[in-house]
């Protein structure tokens, strides 16, 4: 049976069940419940093991290096789906402390496995949502690293911070305008366009776009912000119309 199958109330017990055990492990130096949430077929059960690891941590200051140290330890396992829960794990301490986990986002962007690294793009995006400055400073580094799959996922990573504030990762995109990986190109298109439909948002990004010097790179972005207005006109400030008229008026 699957954590969704279950009643409300018999979730709401599951998941004391689950971080009292992981607790627990903790506590003792084990890892035996810890890797058989980690290791769940179900999403939702490994969601919950990574959510109370991150809880445990915010709520034990001594804990906490014991903490680290078995996410170490276990983003070495051979399941993928381990790894893959310490690197979310991991994020959720990245949102008020980037600088204790940065290495295991650093190890989980080179993992062979694509769950594995794409919990590091999902870990960005909540972290530098929360907690920008370090994180974002962490994906400057990678901007230009010489494997494509890196640069696209850290593109796609810092997204979510730029949907609220466009002007903070706008400086990092400029910088892939050049990039020649039809991948990291198409992926830069998107997120300019999933940055630019919120309130204040499409005048912030029009504004930086004016100084790119790829003007055929900033016809596709201004293609795809045009349509993101349309695809997400229940969201959008501004209609489809008016996002074109404002982007004619401007450039």
């Amino acid at each position: 049976m699957s954590f969704y199958d279950l009643s409300k109330e018999k979730r709401v017990e599951l998941v004391d069940i689950i971080q009292v055990a992981i607790l627990s492990d903790i506590s003792k130096g084990k890892d035996t419940a810890i890797l058989r949430y980690a290791s769940d077929e179900d999403t939702y059960i490994r969601k919950t093991a990574y959510l109370a690891i991150g809880r445990i941590h915010k709520a034990n200051e001594g804990l906490r290096p014991k903490i680290v140290k078995l996410l170490d330890k276990l983003l070495k396992n051979d399941n993928e789906k381990v790894r893959q829960t310490m690197v979310n794990a991991a994020g959720e301490i990245g949102m008020y402390d980037f600088d204790e986990i940065a290495h295991i986002m650093e190890v989980g962007l080179f993992d062979t496995h694509h769950s594995v690294r794409n919990a590091v793009i999902g870990s960005i995006k909540k972290m530098g949502e929360k907690n920008p400055k370090p994180v974002l400073k962490f994906a400057k580094r990678y901007l230009h690293h010489e494997d494509k799959e890196i640069r696209r996922e850290i593109c796609h990573g810092i997204e979510l911070r730029g949907r609220k504030y466009p002007q903070d990762i706008l400086a990092l995109l400029r910088e892939l305008q050049w990039d020649k990986t039809r991948r990291v190109r198409s992926t830069l298109v998107h997120v300019l366009g999933q940055i630019a439909y919120k309130k204040g948002c499409l005048e912030t990004v029009i504004a930086d776009l004016k100084g790119w010097e790829n003007k055929e790179l900033v016809g596709d972005a201004i293609e795809e912000i045009i349509d993101v207005h349309d695809r997400y006109r229940n969201f959008a400030v501004k209609t489809q119309d008016e996002a074109r008229e404002y982007i004619q008026r401007m450039l």
